[in-house]
């Protein structure tokens, strides 16, 4: 049995863990140490458990941790060798992570760690470097893909191949060219390295996913241009035109910024 939990999901931090009963993995630690202890203790999981962290990118939500988790757990951090280099550079995680810590990965190179096979695949984003993850256990296929600007043909693939499936539904158009943000920010956000819309991810999922897609995971809401009812809608409206049934053909539901969800237990038919 493959466990999924996500222990926070957004600009304010992101971390998210798969386990077995021999052993688990995080993507990204971007939440503060005392958080992640903290939801540790309340799900019951352990430290010495966790056989390794796996990063997408160098930006502070997705690595504030890293490097105190490294010391006090020992816990080897696995990243390209750019995002590494990002890592080292990055003021905000501190203590830096030591030689024996970084370990290196590849895009398109599986890597078989205990009992998951993990393959890093790049996304467009303004980062140093950015991949999205595979992770296979068990004949199940789990895929996280966040912080992306467009969608590339590669995703479209990696959609495809999944049975459970991590989303970055990042903004609504109309909010945030309505909101706040300067012009340049603005920019950022919806240009073709900044994040995906909710109706991008709607689309992605229309247009790629498969019957083999058993449940999607809406993640890395913005708290200013997006809100989790109108990403639901959003995608459910347009899955609906298409043709797609959420929560028939497969389940759709969001992840929340601050709050951790529950644990999902996936397994080669559905989650319990």
């Amino acid at each position: 049995m493959l466990n999924f939990l996500c222990l926070g999901s957004g600009s304010s931090g992101n971390g998210y863990c798969l386990w077995t009963e021999n052993g688990g993995i995080m993507i990204d630690a971007g939440i503060s140490l005392r958080m992640l202890k903290r939801h540790f203790q309340v799900f019951g999981l352990r430290w010495e458990h966790l056989q390794g962290i796996f990063i997408t990118h160098d930006h502070a939500d997705h690595i504030k941790s890293v490097g105190k988790l490294a010391a006090e757990y020992a816990i080897p951090v696995y990243a390209t060798e750019l995002v590494h280099e990002g890592i080292d550079r990055n003021y905000c995680v501190s203590p830096h992570l030591k030689t024996e810590s970084k370990h290196f990965i590849t895009p398109d190179q599986p890597l078989v760690f205990g009992d998951f096979t993990v393959t890093a695949f790049s996304v467009p984003h303004d980062s140093t470097d950015c991949v999205g993850y595979r992770i296979e256990s068990d004949g199940i296929r789990f895929c996280l893909i966040t912080d992306v600007g467009h969608v590339t043909e590669r995703i479209k693939a990696e959609v495809e191949a999944a049975n459970y499936l991590v989303l970055e539904s990042n903004h609504d158009h109309e909010m945030l060219q309505a909101g706040p943000y300067p012009a340049y920010l603005k920019g950022r956000i919806a240009g073709p390295t900044g994040h995906l819309s909710n109706h991008e991810a709607a689309e992605l999922l229309a247009n790629s996913s498969s019957p083999a897609l058993r449940h999607v995971w809406l993640c890395h809401l913005s708290e200013e241009n997006n809100h989790p009812v109108l990403a639901r809608k959003t995608v459910d409206a347009v899955l609906r035109i298409y043709g797609i049934i959420p929560g028939v053909d497969f389940k759709v539901d969001v992840l929340r910024r601050k709050v951790p969800s529950e644990i999902y237990q996936l397994s080669n038919g559905q989650e319990q």
